[in-house]
């Protein structure tokens, strides 16, 4: 990823975080990206295989996404995996009470 689409990822990040008042959670995200590319909850559930029930769970913050999940939404969608999969942790950290930011670099 180039430095300049990361600096894009960042400011849409902090530009949706404000818009919500808050940390963004993985489930708001899904929903913001489903919404802004015009997918139904039932159409990105049967690309994901997973049943609508579960991704409207996912997007109220009632389920938590492990990162190979994230990773899944991220190929599904055609965004970055890093993104998804740092909001993904963060969700985890967040609940564990640590209140930290996660960026990840391609190895």
């Amino acid at each position: 990823m180039s430095t300049n689409r990361r600096n894009t990822n960042t400011e849409a990040m902090k530009f949706l975080e404000a818009l919500r008042g808050g940390p963004l959670t993985f489930g708001q995200m899904i929903e913001s990206v489903r919404r802004t590319d015009d997918i139904s909850q039932v159409e990105l559930a049967r690309r994901m295989k997973i049943s609508r029930a579960h991704l409207c769970d996912i997007e109220k913050g009632r389920r938590t996404v492990h990162p190979e999940r994230a990773a899944a939404f991220a190929r599904v969608l055609g965004y970055s995996v890093n993104q998804f999969v740092a909001v993904a942790v963060e969700d985890e950290l967040r609940k564990a009470g640590l209140a930290v930011r996660v960026r990840l670099d391609a190895a």
